[in-house]
C-alpha cells in the first residue's frame, strides 16, 4: 500500500480545524447558567469545578447572560460550585461521560443577613444527553473490588459490565471479540485479537474507566461490541506523594507497583513501575494447573501541562512485557486430550506492548474546541514451542507497528453541538510462522510475511437539543481500508433520548451501522502448504460489517439508578479465530454471519445504611453464527464434504445465555472495609458433545464463584487487605474451544494479602 494517500489525508484533517464544526472526544465540556429566584441572569458569579477524588480544579466567571463554559474536563465525577456575594452558595455533583456536554442550572437564593448557606444537589439523575449505555468505574472501585487491581485482571470490567466475561483467556463482551481501548479518548489500534493475552493497561494506573456498550456516535469509532475509555492517573491526586503496593499469596504470586506523582497549578505528572509473577496464569485444560507460570513488568507515565486557559497538552506513554507458560494436560488418556492432545506441549507466549499518545487541546472561544492527538503503538506476540514437541513444534511471531493521528473540532451553535474529525493510522505487520516436523513428515520451514496497510476514517455529527427533555443525534462515518484488499464504506448513526418530566425516566433508541477493519494477516509459501495439509487454506480477510439497533431506559429512584436495554447486532464477516493444525497458533478468520440478541440490566445504589454501595450487572444473551468461514483460515478444499456447514444458526463457542454479577463495596467500623462479588454463568455452548465427553447437552454446566476482600486503613498512609477469589474453589469446565492449550477450566481459589503504603518524597 502506498502511504501517500494517508499523508495527504493527515494534512487535510489538520486543515479541517478551521471548519465551524464540533465535539471533543478526548475531553468533555461542562456548561451552565446562573440566575436568581426571578430567573434574572447573575453576571460575574464565580464557578469552581473540582474533581471529587483529586485536586483537579477549573475556575470560570459567568458572562453578562449568566452563562459559563468549562473545557478540557476528563471523564469522572466533579463538584461544581456557584458563588456570588449577596447570594447563597450553590453546589452540584455531576458525572462527566464521553460524548456528553452537561448543561447545569444554578438558582442562587438571596442570602439571609449574617448567614452563610450552601445548597447541595447530589442526587443521581438519568442522563438525557447520551444515547450510549455506559458503566463508569472509579479507581476506588478498582482498589476495593476483589482481584480487580492485579496487573493481569479485568475484573474491573467483568464485575460491573453486563455481558462481559473471560473465556479461553480472552475478554468477550456482547457476543464479540473486537473491543477498543482508548487512553484519554485516543484510540490505541490493535488488530491482533487472536494472538494477544495480556490486558492493555495495569488497572492500578487508572483513575476512571468508562465502558461504552454500543449505540456509538459517529465520533466513537467502530468496535461494535465495546469501547473502554481510560482516564489515567494524572498526579492531581498526589502532592509529592508516592505509593507502594505489595502482594503475596498462593501459587507463589506477587503483584507489585511503585508509583509517584505531583502537581502544581499548571503541571501534573504521574509515573509507575510494576512487576508480577504467579504459578497460575492462564485457564488450564484440567482442574489442576500444570506448566502455568506467568510473569511481567512494565512502566507507565502521564503528563499534563496547562500552558494557559486556551491550551492544554497531555502525554501518556507505557511499555510492558509479559510471559505465559501454556498449560497442558499431562495424561494423554484423559478425555480432555481426546480431541486435542496437549500432553506433549511445553510452549510459552511472550508479549511486548508499548504506546505513546500526545494530545493538544485548544479553545478558540467559549464554544469551539480543537483536539489533535498523534499516537504510536507497538505490539508483539511471540508463541514459542518446545523444540521437541510432537508431532510438530509450531512457532509464531506477530509484530505490529501503528502510527497515526486523531483530531476533532467542536462548536455549539444555538441548540446544536456539531462535530467533525479524522482518525487514521498506517500499520506495518511483520509475521513469522515456522514448523519443526519432529515426526519427519515434512521439511522444517520458517516463513516471514510483511504486510502494510492503513485506515482512514472521517466523521461528522450533530447533537440537537431542542428542549431540556429531548436529545437527537445524527452522524455519518466514512471508513477507508487499504491492505491486501481495499474497502470503503459510509455508514449512518441516529439516536434519540427522551426525558419523561415527572417520572425523570429517560428512554433512548438507536440505529447504526459499523465497519471494523480486518487484521493484516497472510500465509504463503511453506506456511500455506502446511495449512493446506491440515485441511485449511488462506483467503484474505474482509472487514466486519455490523448493523445494530438498541432501545433502553434509565430509571432513577431515591439515589438508585436502574439501566435496562435490549439490542440486536447483525454481523457480516464476523471476526473469530482458528488454530493451525495441532498447535496453539491462531489466525483470524471471518464467518459469513452472526446474530447477537440480548437484554441487559445494571443497578447502582446509593450508600446503603451508610455501609457502602452495591452493584448488579445481568445479561440474557444469544450469540449465534451462520454459514461457512469466508476469510482467513478457511476449510480446504471448500467444496469437499468435510467442509459442508449445516444450514441455519448455531451457537458461537462463547455463547452464554445468562451472566450475572452482584456485589458491594462496603465500609466497616474502625476504618475497615469489605467488598464481595458473586458471579453466575449459565454455561457456555458445548462444542464437544460426543463420547468420551461427559457433557452431551448443547451447553456446559453452569458455574458460580464468590470473591471477597477485607481490609483496614491505619491512618492516611497505610492499609492492609486480604483477598480471596473463588472462595469455595468450585471447578467447572468453561469451554472446549481449542485455544491456548486446549480446553479451559475456571480459575481455582486464590488467596493473597496486599499492603499499600503512601509516602511523601
Amino acid at each position: 500500500m502506498s502511504l501517500r494517500p494517508l499523508y495527504r489525508s493527515l494534512l487535510a484533517s489538520i486543515g479541517m480545524i478551521a471548519l465551524p464544526l464540533a465535539h471533543a472526544t478526548v475531553l468533555m465540556s461542562v456548561r451552565g447558567v446562573v440566575h436568581d429566584p426571578h430567573h434574572r441572569p447573575i453576571a460575574d458569579a464565580s464557578i469552581t469545578l473540582r474533581a471529587a477524588n483529586s485536586d483537579f480544579v477549573e475556575n470560570e466567571k459567568t458572562n453578562s447572560n449568566g452563562e459559563f463554559s468549562l473545557f478540557a474536563v476528563p471523564l469522572g465525577v466533579y463538584i461544581i460550585t456557584a458563588a456570588q456575594p449577596g447570594f447563597e452558595t450553590a453546589q452540584q455533583t455531576v458525572t462527566v461521560a464521553a460524548n456528553t456536554s452537561p448543561v447545569l442550572h444554578f438558582e442562587l437564593q438571596v442570602a439571609a443577613i449574617r448567614e452563610s448557606v450552601t445548597v447541595n444537589t447530589s442526587t443521581v439523575a438519568a442522563n438525557v444527553d447520551s444515547i450510549t449505555p455506559t458503566t463508569l468505574v472509579s479507581r476506588e472501585d478498582i482498589a476495593r473490588t476483589p482481584g480487580a487491581d492485579r496487573t493481569n485482571s479485568l475484573a474491573m470490567i467483568t464485575d460491573y459490565v453486563p455481558g462481559a466475561y473471560m473465556t479461553h483467556d480472552m475478554l468477550h463482551m456482547r457476543g464479540g471479540h473486537e473491543l477498543s481501548w482508548m487512553i484519554d479518548g485516543v484510540n490505541i489500534p490493535n488488530t491482533n485479537i487472536a494472538s494477544n493475552i495480556a490486558p492493555q493497561i495495569d488497572p492500578k494506573d487508572i483513575d476512571y474507566l468508562e465502558v461504552d456498550r454500543g449505540s456509538y456516535r459517529a465520533s466513537q469509532g467502530d468496535r461494535t461490541y465495546g469501547v473502554f475509555d481510560v482516564v489515567p492517573r494524572s498526579g492531581f491526586e498526589r502532592n509529592r506523594e508516592g505509593e507502594l503496593v505489595l502482594t503475596l499469596g498462593n501459587f507463589y504470586q506477587t503483584n507489585d507497583q511503585l508509583s509517584l506523582g505531583d502537581h502544581s497549578q499548571k503541571f501534573a505528572w504521574y509515573t509507575s513501575l510494576n512487576g508480577n509473577r504467579s504459578n497460575y496464569g492462564l485457564q488450564p485444560p484440567i482442574e489442576t494447573p500444570v506448566h502455568n507460570a506467568s510473569n511481567g513488568y512494565g512502566g507507565f507515565a502521564s503528563f499534563i501541562y496547562n500552558h494557559d486557559p486556551s491550551n492544554q497538552m497531555r502525554l501518556v506513554t507505557q511499555l510492558r512485557a509479559d510471559y505465559y507458560q501454556i498449560p497442558y494436560d499431562p495424561d494423554p488418556d484423559d478425555w480432555q486430550n481426546h480431541d486435542y492432545d496437549s500432553s506433549g506441549l511445553r510452549d510459552g507466549e511472550h508479549e511486548t506492548d508499548g504506546y505513546a499518545a500526545f494530545t493538544w487541546v485548544h479553545n478558540f472561544n467559549s464554544a469551539s474546541v480543537l483536539q489533535l492527538s498523534p499516537f504510536y503503538h507497538y505490539n508483539d506476540a511471540k508463541y514459542d514451542p518446545d523444540l521437541q514437541d510432537l508431532p510438530t513444534a509450531t512457532s509464531s511471531d506477530q509484530t505490529g507497528n501503528y502510527a497515526g493521528v486523531q483530531t476533532s473540532i467542536s462548536t455549539v451553535i444555538a441548540k446544536n453541538s456539531l462535530s467533525t474529525g479524522f482518525y487514521a493510522y498506517s500499520q506495518h505487520e511483520h509475521d513469522v510462522f515456522g514448523v519443526i516436523f519432529n515426526d519427519r513428515s515434512n521439511p522444517d520451514f520458517s516463513q516471514p510475511e510483511q504486510i502494510t496497510g492503513g485506515v482512514e476514517e472521517i466523521f461528522a455529527e450533530d447533537s440537537y437539543k431542542p428542549a431540556t427533555w429531548l436529545t437527537v443525534i445524527a452522524g455519518l462515518r466514512q471508513s477507508n481500508f487499504q491492505g491486501a484488499i481495499s474497502e470503503s464504506v459510509l455508514y449512518p448513526r441516529v439516536g434519540v433520548a427522551v426525558l419523561i418530566p415527572r417520572l425523570k425516566w429517560v428512554f433512548r433508541g438507536f440505529y447504526g451501522r459499523f465497519y471494523q477493519p480486518p487484521p493484516l494477516t497472510s500465509l504463503s509459501g511453506p506456511a500455506l502448504k502446511y495449512a493446506n495439509g491440515a485441511n485449511t487454506s488462506f483467503v484474505s480477510l474482509k472487514g466486519e460489517r455490523n448493523e445494530e439497533h438498541q432501545f433502553g431506559v434509565q430509571i432513577p429512584w431515591r439515589g438508585w439508578l436502574l439501566d435496562a436495554d435490549t439490542f440486536e447486532t447483525r454481523a457480516n464477516n464476523f471476526l473469530d479465530h482458528s488454530n493451525v493444525g495441532e498447535s496453539s497458533i491462531f489466525i483470524p478468520v471471518t464467518v459469513q454471519g452472526a446474530l447477537i440478541q440480548a437484554w441487559e440490566l445494571t443497578i447502582h445504589t446509593p450508600s446503603l445504611w451508610r455501609l457502602g454501595q452495591a452493584h448488579l450487572a445481568y445479561s440474557n444473551q444469544i450469540a449465534q453464527q451462520i454459514g461457512p468461514i469466508t476469510g482467513g483460515l478457511i476449510c480446504y478444499p471448500p467444496d469437499s464434504p468435510s467442509c459442508a456447514v449445516a444450514p441455519g444458526y448455531s451457537a458461537l463457542d462463547h455463547d452464554q445465555r445468562n451472566t450475572l454479577n452482584v456485589g458491594m463495596n462496603g465500609k466497616l467500623p474502625y476504618h475497615g472495609y469489605a467488598s464481595f462479588n458473586i458471579y453466575y454463568g449459565s454455561g457456555f455452548s458445548n462444542g464437544y458433545q460426543n463420547p468420551p465427553s461427559p457433557f452431551t447437552g448443547a451447553y456446559l454446566p453452569g458455574h458460580v464463584s464468590a470473591d471477597l476482600s477485607i481490609g483496614k486503613e491505619f491512618g492516611e498512609n497505610f492499609s492492609v487487605s486480604v483477598e480471596a477469589q473463588n472462595i469455595a474453589n468450585t471447578r467447572r469446565l468453561l469451554d472446549n474451544s481449542l485455544t491456548f492449550g486446549g480446553f479451559h477450566y475456571n480459575d481455582p481459589r486464590q488467596i493473597y494479602g496486599e499492603v499499600r503504603y503512601r509516602f511523601h518524597f
